[in-house]
């Protein structure tokens, strides 16, 4: 289960993108944000803890602090990202706390969700999942 602290950071967050911390950006690189969480999706349908960790930042892999905690924590909080029936992708949005990525999805109950996805560009250039922040959702704008 996450730790409670986990649960306020990413309420904090969400208050601040939907009270207008969000503003639009044309310049981000949406199709890298997308294969990043594609990827990571399709490593939680495998089961493949690892190679999910790995899509994490190093803040977020020193606060679950193994692949195997981490994979429990999203099955047992996150489902509609871990077994989505279907996935679609809306807009990537620069907020004060970096890139979003606005990701649609159904659960595995057939409920509508957006995710929305932050990320933190690393010292080589990459790019790694910073949070999620997931929310019940009327269906997909895309």
């Amino acid at each position: 289960m996450a730790h409670p602290r986990f649960w306020k950071c990413f309420a904090a967050a969400a208050f601040l993108l939907f009270t207008g911390a969000v503003q639009a950006e044309d310049g981000l690189d949406s199709a890298t944000f997308q294969s990043i969480i594609r990827n990571q999706m399709n490593a939680f349908a495998s089961g493949d803890a690892n190679t999910a960790f790995g899509f994490a930042t190093g803040s977020l892999q020193r606060r679950f602090q193994t692949p195997e905690v981490f994979m429990e924590m999203v099955r047992q909080g996150y489902q509609p990202v871990y077994r989505p029936q279907s996935v679609t992708f809306g807009r990537s949005k620069m907020t004060s706390y970096g890139p979003t990525q606005e990701v649609y999805v159904t659960g595995p109950k057939g409920n509508n969700w957006l995710a929305l996805y932050s990320f933190e560009q690393q010292d080589d250039g990459s790019w790694r999942i910073s949070g999620c922040y997931l929310t019940e959702s009327a269906g997909s704008s895309a």
